[in-house]
This record gives C-alpha cells, sequence and structure tokens, in this order.
C-alpha cells in the first residue's frame, strides 16, 4: 500500500493514460475507494486535475516541448528505433513521413537508399534532397515552429492526391483503444491522412510514451498496423500494443 502524498504523483501518472476510475485506482493502489476520493479532491483543490463523474483526468495537457527539446531525449533508444525500422522497408517502397525528432533520425537512414519520399518534416529536406535514389516531395503549408514541420489545409489538399507503401509516423503518446496524441488537432488531422494514404503504418515510438497521453488531440490508428519501439518496452506495454492490433518490433539495444 501506498501512503498518503507519495501517491500523488503516482496517481497523476495513472491518470496521463487518460480518465480513470475511482474503483480502478483504489484496486491499483490497495487502499480504499473514500481514500482514493480524498486523494483526488486534494489534486483538484490544487487545479492539477479535474474531477469527473466517478473519476478524474488530468486537467491541462503537459507544455509540448520544443524539437531540440525532443532531439536531446532518448537518442540512443531513438537510433535503434530507427535502425530496426529500416528493416522493414523494401527496396522501392514510397515512403510517407511524419514530422517529429524519432521518423527524422528514421529518415536520416534513407540516405543511400531507394525511395520515394513524400514528408512534412521540414529538417529532413536539406538531408534527404539531391541525395543519390531518393525522390523528395514535400507537403507545403502552415509552418508549426514547435515540430518543425508543415500542416492544415494545403498539406493535406496535396497528400489526397498522393499515396504510399508505408506511412512512417510517431506522436507524443501511444494509448490503445485512442490512438496516438498530439498537442493541436492540425497535427492528427494530417497524421490520420498520412495513414489512410497509406497501404501499411509503422509508428516509431520510445517506450516512456507507451500508454502516456500528455496531449490532448488524437488520431485514431488502423485495425492492423505495426510498432517500432526500444529495448525497454515492458512485457505489459508491448501486449497493451498488440490488443490495439500492433505487430511489436523491439530493436536491439
Amino acid at each position: 500500500m501506498t501512503r498518503g502524498r507519495h501517491r500523488h504523483p503516482l496517481l497523476l501518472e495513472a491518470l496521463r493514460t487518460g480518465e480513470v476510475v475511482v474503483e480502478e485506482l483504489a484496486e491499483r493502489f490497495g487502499v480504499s475507494a473514500s481514500t482514493i476520493r480524498r486523494d483526488l479532491q486534494q489534486l483538484a483543490s490544487e487545479k492539477t486535475i479535474r474531477r469527473t463523474y466517478g473519476g478524474a483526468v488530468i486537467a491541462h495537457p503537459l507544455p509540448e516541448t520544443s524539437l531540440p527539446e525532443r532531439e536531446a531525449q532518448a537518442r540512443p533508444e531513438k537510433a535503434a528505433i530507427a535502425r530496426a525500422a529500416l528493416g522493414l522497408l523494401a527496396d522501392d517502397d514510397i515512403l510517407v513521413l511524419d514530422g517529429g525528432s524519432t521518423v527524422a533520425a528514421f529518415g536520416a537512414g534513407l540516405v543511400g537508399r531507394r525511395h520515394a519520399i513524400i514528408t512534412n518534416n521540414l529538417p529532413l529536406v536539406t538531408a534527404l534532397a539531391g541525395a543519390p535514389g531518393l525522390t523528395l516531395t514535400v507537403l507545403g503549408g502552415a509552418v508549426r515552429p514547435g515540430s518543425m514541420s508543415t500542416l492544415g489545409p494545403l498539406a493535406e489538399a496535396a497528400l489526397r492526391r498522393l499515396t504510399a507503401d508505408k506511412a512512417v509516423v510517431s506522436g507524443d503518446g501511444f494509448v490503445a483503444g485512442r490512438g496516438l496524441c498530439e498537442a493541436a488537432i492540425e497535427q492528427v488531422s494530417l497524421k490520420s491522412l498520412m495513414m489512410e494514404q497509406a497501404a501499411e503504418v509503422v509508428v516509431l515510438m520510445d517506450s516512456s510514451k507507451l500508454g502516456r497521453a500528455t496531449q490532448g488531440a488524437w488520431a485514431p490508428l488502423p485495425r492492423r498496423w505495426t510498432l517500432v519501439t526500444d529495448a525497454g518496452a515492458t512485457q505489459a506495454q508491448c501486449a497493451e500494443a498488440e490488443e490495439a492490433g500492433a505487430s511489436v518490433v523491439r530493436a536491439a539495444e
């Protein structure tokens, strides 16, 4: 049994996966439902969470980190994920690549290969433009400085005229039954369209984001998809993804 305020950080972590009901929290922490209600009331008084009927949710999404901040996080894991994902490609695959640091790490590994690439990931433009064997199509639109990617109606209009063999995407978090979360609805709108326009969907995500719901906009995943994650992913995390339709690839360290 976890005592008093020591439960509060654990409660917040549990709530980041989405709405949780009192009975589930009481069972998880080995305390009574009334004790959990008191904990939740205290967190609500601090404006950390918002009470719902029978449970609670996080009051506000976490602040979005900048692209340089994300690039500095989990570098070894992202490199391993990128290497594993490159092994899933066939020569001449047409790829649509999402924004974000993990997809950028994957994209950098495409130099020297033979692919047609469609992307809104601006850092990849300078990395891949002119590389032998690659053709590059950039989706125009509004630039989102936080992720250094394009989005909006212009990007979506161009993408609707294109198809791909594989969509390689990421996100701020994954929750079974909800999909991938991002900070803005425009991000998930374009991400969802990328997945619709591709024959296969490959999600690149380090294990710290599995089961995490830190943002409020969601892109549902298709019935069948592939998750490439790092060796630190737990059996429970992998099982949750598999139940949500994923074929899970754990990258070697």
